[in-house]
């Protein structure tokens, strides 16, 4: 039995390579399930399995078991009903990259992957890419979005793949971890690894100007080595980030400016929507909570729109 490391999912197939750097082609040895998860990928690009080689000619593996991760960020399926997907597992950090325009990443997305994040104890920083579209209302605008998350904790990073801002500092932000990269299609994950590492050479493509959206230029999840400890996961652009495992009493905690005020409520079980006393709703008044930070709360407390 060896031990090897999830580089690539295509489904019912996987890149798995081994301790010496071989890449086999590994597949599942029968139904796999998850105790206490249903997932539409019980396995997903970060595990660390065991397997089994089949065929040395064609190189092929058989995998029987998972080791236990020590996290994953995990949202729900666009195709199953009650079921997650896992994006990526074994992270040292996240990095959402995020576009005020062409395309538009909204703050209610923002924060929902903030959420997920938090739930697995996962840091996330905030990348806000393709600076050099916007003018100065929109250069203005995006230093007030910065503001609002470095205040309640999150670093941010501003960038422009096409003009090499911020390139150096996204480079040193992932050195000597694992790192997820998410995103919509179109705010530019490829362009900017191909500025740090252009060997890997990932496909890009422009925005479609009709409809303000990126274009899927990643299919499937898949990891990559830029250097000795350094890997970044690509996963395809996310569209919809619905929360899974998460109860409507657990969400305020997920949101850093109101896990530190929750003692102040009046009531221990207070859900910070119509109940007296309520410390969150005061500080949302007082504007210690940004409004849209509550109102994204307030959205998936009443599992509403996972693209808000």
């Amino acid at each position: 039995m060896q031990k090897g490391l999830i580089l690539r999912s295509t489904g019912s197939w996987y890149d798995v390579r081994n301790p010496d750097g071989h890449i086999f082609q590994g597949r599942l040895k029968g139904k796999f399930k998850l105790k206490g998860l249903k997932v539409t990928n019980p396995i997903a690009v970060g595990d660390i399995v065991l397997f089994e080689v089949e065929d040395k000619t064609e190189n092929t593996a058989i995998i029987s078991d998972i080791v236990s991760r020590k996290n994953y960020i995990i949202r729900q399926s666009v195709h199953k009903t009650a079921h997650g997907h896992i994006l990526a597992a074994n992270l040292d950090q996240a990095v959402l990259l995020a576009t005020l325009a062409m395309p538009r990443t909204s703050l209610g997305f923002i924060d929902r992957f903030l959420v997920s994040a938090e739930s697995f104890r996962i840091p996330t920083t905030i990348v806000f890419n393709k600076a050099d579209i916007l003018n100065d209302e929109g250069l203005e605008y995006q230093q007030e979005v910065i503001q609002l998350y470095e205040r309640v904790g999150y670093d941010c990073l501003v960038t422009s793949a096409t003009e090499g801002e911020g390139v150096d500092e996204f480079r040193e932000l992932l050195h000597q971890k694992v790192t997820l990269l998410a995103g919509h299609s179109g705010v530019g994950k490829s362009s900017l690894v191909n500025a740090i590492a252009p060997d890997l050479n990932l496909r890009t493509n422009e925005v479609s100007s009709f409809a303000n959206k990126g274009v899927h230029t990643t299919t499937f999840a898949e990891m990559f080595e830029l250097a000795p400890d350094t890997y970044i996961i690509d996963t395809p652009g996310i569209k919809e980030l619905g929360l899974m495992d998460t109860s409507k009493t657990e969400i305020g905690h997920y949101f850093p400016e109101m896990r530190d005020r929750m003692n102040q409520c009046r009531f221990n079980n207070c859900l910070h929507f119509n109940e007296p006393g309520c410390a969150i709703k005061e500080a949302v008044e007082s504007e210690d909570i940004a409004e849209s930070r509550y109102m994204s709360y307030l959205s998936m407390l009443e599992g509403g729109d996972n693209r808000r």
